[in-house]
């Protein structure tokens, strides 16, 4: 058995630090750059069982882990336990890797009643990801020499997946919603999970949010795991206590808890995400692109200063984020609306908040150097409407919203190479767009040399 799943990477294009409270929202666009997972049973010798996962990243160095894995006691679920492999393993644990198969193998052996890991037959997870998570590849030779029928879809890089330079799409809640979402579809029978209705992705958005706010240690606001799995959406944040009594991986009661989480039943665990996929859409020959600053951000300080920032100042801080809130839903509202001509205006009233936000706390949202390009994109490149430091800002991407045609594309990349030359700096335009689908299967014959 073998089959491909995928889950698109997000920006926020409106709604940066304001989407951590719920009072707020975010206006949160997919892309078309995808993480994919293709799973694939491995043929044991007749008579013989083995417990053993293997996730292999094969377009980066030593990016290969071997996972064990036995069942808990006292109902503490699944857990799993790196193996030493051979001379493409990785030494190093990936802590996002690791908690998924915790977290959803768990979910599978409870949702599907196993009562023993004999029933979960091993499995081999290979992940691909599009280019445009990470900047510019130092070695494509396995894509230039035609390695998958995806062409330089899937660049090969001579680096370990460590040291390579992410751009900031949300590869991390991109991976663990595709894994996810891989794990449930290959093991459980569709009756029980079909990530192609409306329950399929409610139970892939909350168990993927659960693991994903375990492995990076904190609950965050979730709007990078709704976008992996809904799209592009008009997003309002998850209450942070729904995950607040869930006990660790393999501790006691771990997975009778995880599984009243991820179903959202009782009343303690009743999810109360809203994603809104209605209220987003752009205009008619309108695209979102973005671009590659490559200098990145330590996004984890900005946060805490931002919020240290409104602690301390509270009456100003949440005057200046209401008023960013109107502002934001009046862009929302322009897009959809289509009134192309009223875009600029409305981008422009956020980026002064933005920055009024930046100053006020202290923290570099819209740079100096951010500040001078965008301005100079919108004034210097015909069919560019408006642009934004995304997220939490800094310096590592823009998003902008530009006419959807070749022209513009062209143009846009001759500007950007230019101003890379005169200011010394590295800035692409990617070729990620925004799109509005969620996690999705794909079709096998499109990773086809790579599996």
């Amino acid at each position: 058995m073998a089959l491909a799943v995928s889950a698109p990477g997000k920006v926020l294009l409106a709604g940066g630090y304001l989407v951590l409270d719920r009072n707020y929202t975010g206006l949160v666009f997919g892309l078309s750059a995808r993480i994919n997972v293709i799973s694939r049973d491995i043929q044991a010798s007749p008579g013989v069982h083995i417990n053993e996962i293997i996730v292999r990243s094969p377009q980066f160095l030593k990016a290969e882990w071997r996972y064990g894995y036995h069942l808990a006691d006292e109902d503490g679920g699944i857990k799993t336990i790196q193996l030493q492999g051979g001379a493409s393993a990785s030494a190093k644990g990936n802590p996002f890797v690791e908690t998924t198969l915790n977290y959803a193998l768990t979910y599978i052996t409870r949702r599907a009643a196993y009562g023993t890991t004999q029933t979960l037959k091993p499995v081999t997870l290979t992940i691909l990801a599009d280019n445009d998570y990470y900047s510019s590849p130092t070695n494509n030779s396995n894509a230039a020499a035609g390695k998958g029928s995806g062409g330089s879809r899937f660049a090969a890089y001579s680096t370990t997946l460590e040291d390579a330079h992410k751009t900031g799409l949300g590869s991390s809640a991109a991976l663990v919603t595709a894994l996810t979402a891989s794990l449930l579809s290959h093991y459980l029978d569709p009756s029980l999970f079909d990530l192609a209705t409306d329950e399929g992705k409610r139970i892939l958005h909350n168990l993927a949010q659960a693991a994903h706010c375990a492995a990076q240690g904190k609950v965050g606001s979730g709007f990078d795991v709704a976008a992996a799995v809904y799209g592009s959406s008009h997003y309002r944040r998850f209450s942070p206590s729904i995950l607040s009594s869930l006990p660790e991986a393999g501790k006691p009661g771990f997975s009778a808890k995880l599984f009243s989480v991820v179903n959202g039943k009782d009343a303690e665990s009743q999810w109360d995400t809203e994603v809104v996929k209605d209220a987003v859409s752009l205009p008619k020959g309108v695209a979102v692109r973005m671009c590659d600053v490559d200098c990145g951000s330590q996004t984890v300080g900005m946060v805490k200063q931002v919020l240290a920032w409104r602690a301390a100042q509270p009456k100003e801080a949440k005057e200046l984020w209401d008023e960013l809130q109107r502002r934001n839903e009046k862009l929302a509202s322009v897009l959809k609306e289509g009134k192309t001509e009223e875009i600029r205006p409305a981008v422009h009233a956020i980026r002064e908040l933005v920055r009024k936000m930046g100053t006020e706390s202290g923290v570099p949202i819209e740079p100096d150097s951010q500040k001078e390009l965008l301005d100079a994109l919108e004034e210097g490149v015909e069919g560019v409407y408006g642009g934004v430091v995304p997220g939490a800002g800094g310096y590592d991407a823009l998003a902008l919203l530009v006419r959807d045609d070749e022209e513009t594309t062209k143009r846009l990349e001759e500007f950007l190479n230019g101003w890379s030359k005169k200011k010394g700096g590295k800035v692409r335009l990617m070729e990620v767009s925004g799109e509005m689908e969620g996690a999705r299967k794909e079709n096998l014959l499109k990773y086809q040399g790579w599996v």
